[in-house]
């Protein structure tokens, strides 16, 4: 009854809020004729991922994970004209789907899609002096986060914000005995982020259609 009452409360907001757009219905359509894990951030996650990149006056945002590419379209369409943003996907399948639905989108020329895994890429990036970026937005494999928060800060700048999403993982993340890798990388993550002298960073809990979660957010406070 309570995740009823979570994705109801999700679709009232979203009717509300965050009208249906074509690129970003097609883009989830399409994700599910493809097969994709229904894993993307919900309508009203991803417009509040597209009001942090404007209110950041993001103009480099760089993703760990694309999926279907719906949270980089709505990411990508909060930059200002000259704008880029890059995204990174280890799975070839679902960079497929994500470049189709960028470039219906119309964002073919702003977006940048990086196949690969994240730690063969994210040392790419740096060595061709790409970044520092202005946001960061990590969503993809779990046990990765460690090292992503790591690469995150190596990327960014006094004034970047960095989001992962995923990080209460329905409330497991409190069981120190949990033999769930993607719990304990998670446990792992925030207390690297805890830890971290050159960020101020809180998590929030979120409930709704995606079920029982939390997304961090840590601003770099002093240069990497």
């Amino acid at each position: 009854m309570v995740q009823e009452q979570w994705t109801a409360v999700d679709a009232y907001l979203t009717g509300l809020l965050v009208p249906s757009d074509p690129a970003l219905d097609a883009a989830l359509q399409a994700s599910a004729a493809a097969g994709l894990p229904p894993i993307h951030v919900a309508p009203n996650q991803g417009k509040l991922l597209h009001l942090l990149a404007r209110l950041q006056g993001a103009r480099a945002i760089l993703e760990l994970g694309t999926l279907g590419g719906y949270s980089t379209i709505w990411l990508a369409r909060a930059l200002p004209p000259g704008g880029r943003l890059i995204t990174l996907e280890a799975d070839p399948r679902h960079a497929e789907v994500a470049r189709a639905n960028i470039a219906r989108a119309g964002l073919a020329q702003v977006v940048e899609l990086r196949l690969g895994p994240a730690l063969d890429t994210l040392p790419q990036l740096a060595a061709e002096g790409r970044g520092p970026f202005d946001l960061i937005f990590i969503d993809a494999d779990k046990p990765g986060y460690p090292d992503y928060l790591a690469w995150a800060l190596r990327l960014s700048r006094r004034g970047s914000l960095i989001i992962a999403d995923n990080v209460v993982r329905n409330g497991a993340v409190v069981d120190a005995a949990s033999i769930d890798p993607a719990v304990q990388a998670t446990r792992r993550f925030n207390e690297l982020l805890a830890a971290e002298q050159r960020v101020s960073a809180t998590v929030l809990q979120t409930v709704g259609s995606k079920g029982y979660d939390g997304l961090a957010f840590a601003l770099v406070i002093a240069d990497p």
